[in-house]
């Protein structure tokens, strides 16, 4: 045996000896390769604009702190928490904000790592051997991709954290001397950026195809068009913001839903509704209106088919499983656990009579007993029959969208969300478009905008629901305050709300006017009202601590307030 060991070792040494004077025996032969910075073919640049969704979709679906969805909603004009005990809470209590908040910090990163690989991508189309293996065309739709993304992380830093460090090539090494970079120059680039995208992605209908040849949501040129209306109107240019409204709703490639469609056709309903149900809300489910929809799929049937466990239910819908007389059930939306409440400005006093929006089937507000074992079966629940009339219409069981009502019978626990998400849509679009309209004092045409959403809301229009010039212009903010409203109507549990009215600079503003002294607040029904709002917190969020700590051979600079 010893011998036979010797014998091996020295084997061994003699084939190591070998080994080491060749000097092509550890030069690797690299067939392929998906690493980004080796990218040089088609398919290595699909893969990583692939990534690019996945990372972009994870600030629907993020689920490691489940209070990230209602730090955008609660403590707006729209939606107060029920129980605040996570990242939500200092949103409410402006006091507890400071700079090491785990909501901005998670922001920040996440903005961060889009742009980084966007940084990524857009390098590796100009290396020698991308230019070789992609044609010129080809090239110019996925750096266009990539920039959209790229555009749209900055939108979103610019309006949470105002003037950021701008970078627009790879990282390779430990940086620690970062520093602010001029508003003006963060947002050229952004103009920039989206501008090429809208040049060179490809319209709605001529997006690229899976390897099944199916269609498939990715961006396109209106998505642009659209992100690059928003960057125009927060930079003071509304009439650059209308030229991109008008080519997505003159383009005829999208229409507001005005009729019953999909899978729920037979069941009672409208069309409004319809646009929000689990297999409708995709273009090729017949959504004519949806510019932009991340698709997910049932991870129950489809591995990996969503990118976290998005919370939109259990935030959005009420706790009504957790009462007497109810189970988890499709009528009830799945398993929601309220942890954000709609104001009573929103479900009292928001919509007129008529309005679709605030239809049976949009905003419920009447629950039905479901649990056949329970005495009262089928019947109407009243205030007070499961408890206190606080706990029926402000916690457990009150007044919710239904936008997020989702029903997976094989996850009866709900902890994921599983519809689509609809990034955008030409609701929206004309939203933007009288945005940019009462910008410039055209409240007319303003009002021809908003009415397009009107006729499609109102079944008795215009006798019912018709706008005009002056209903526009009398109201606040020379009119805003009408748009923000209208957008509450239209987009409520879809857009950002708090980032529109960061944006738009009055997020204070329309706190203070219904939030904090509104009659809830004021007689104590709100469990949770606004707290130590300041203009400075108002307008931007902290600097990440980390980010600034980290920085030790710069000054990254400390936003006023924090």
């Amino acid at each position: 045996m010893k011998k036979y060991f010797i014998y091996t070792l020295i084997f061994a040494s003699v084939v190591i000896t070998f080994a080491s004077c060749q000097k092509n025996f550890l030069k690797e032969n690299l067939y392929s390769s998906y690493a980004p910075e080796t990218l040089s073919d088609s398919l290595g640049v699909e893969s990583s604009l692939s990534g690019l969704y996945y990372n972009f979709s994870q600030w629907y679906t993020y689920s490691g702190e489940q209070g990230w969805l209602c730090v955008w909603q609660a403590g707006t004009d729209i939606a107060y928490p029920v129980q605040p005990v996570g990242w939500e809470l200092p949103y409410t209590n402006y006091s507890l904000l400071i700079s090491t908040d785990g909501a901005a910090q998670h922001a920040w990163q996440w903005a961060y790592t889009l742009i980084s690989d966007a940084n990524t991508i857009v390098q590796t189309l100009h290396s020698s051997a991308t230019e070789k293996a992609i044609s010129e065309a080809g090239r110019d739709e996925d750096e266009a991709e990539a920039r959209f993304f790229r555009g749209l992380a900055y939108e979103k830093l610019v309006t949470f954290f105002g003037a950021v460090p701008l970078i627009t090539t790879p990282v390779s090494g430990p940086e620690t001397d970062f520093t602010r970079t001029s508003l003006d120059s963060v947002n050229s680039q952004i103009i920039s950026d989206l501008s090429f995208a809208a040049q060179y992605l490809p319209d709605v209908n001529n997006v690229k195809s899976n390897s099944a040849g199916k269609m498939y949501e990715r961006v396109n040129k209106a998505a642009a068009q659209q992100e690059l209306a928003v960057a125009y109107l927060r930079t003071g240019d509304p009439t650059d913001a209308l030229v991109q409204t008008q080519a997505i709703i003159g383009s005829g490639d999208f229409s507001l839903i005005d009729k019953r469609y999909g899978v729920d056709l037979s069941q009672p309903g409208d069309y409004y509704h319809d646009m929000f149900i689990y297999g409708n809300e995709r273009r090729s489910q017949g959504n004519s209106e949806a510019i932009w929809v991340l698709e997910q799929e049932n991870p129950s049937t489809v591995n990996g088919g969503i990118s976290d466990n998005g919370q939109m239910r259990r935030v959005w819908q009420a706790s009504v499983h957790s009462m007497p007389g109810f189970i988890i059930s499709d009528s009830t939306g799945g398993r929601g656990i309220g942890r954000m409440r709609l104001n009573n400005w929103v479900l009292y006093g928001l919509y007129q009579n008529g309005d679709i929006r605030n239809s049976q089937y949009n905003i419920k507000r009447h629950y039905y007993y479901n649990n056949p074992s329970y005495p009262k079966y089928g019947q109407v629940m009243q205030p007070g029959d499961g408890g206190s009339v606080e706990q029926d219409t402000l916690f457990k069981i009150c007044p919710e969208t239904t936008k997020w009502f989702a029903f997976d019978p094989n996850d009866l626990f709900g902890y994921a969300t599983i519809k689509d998400i609809i990034v955008m849509r030409l609701g929206e679009t004309y939203l933007l478009q009288a945005e940019a309209q009462v910008d410039l004092g055209n409240y007319a045409d303003a009002a021809t905008s908003i009415n397009a959403l009107r006729q499609r809301a109102f079944a008795n229009y215009p006798a019912e629901g018709m706008v005009t010039a002056a209903d526009i212009q009398s109201s606040g903010n020379q009119g805003l305050d009408f748009i923000l409203d209208e957008r509450a109507r239209e987009l409520v549990a879809e857009e950002n709300r708090r980032e529109t009215l960061m944006r738009m600079g009055l997020l204070y503003e329309r706190v203070e006017s219904h939030i904090a002294p509104s009659e809830e607040a004021s007689a104590g029904i709100l469990p949770y009202p606004i707290q130590e709002i300041t203009n400075d917190k108002a307008k931007y969020l902290p600097i990440p601590q980390s980010e600034i700590e980290l920085n030790k051979d710069a000054v990254l600079s400390q936003n006023t307030g924090y």
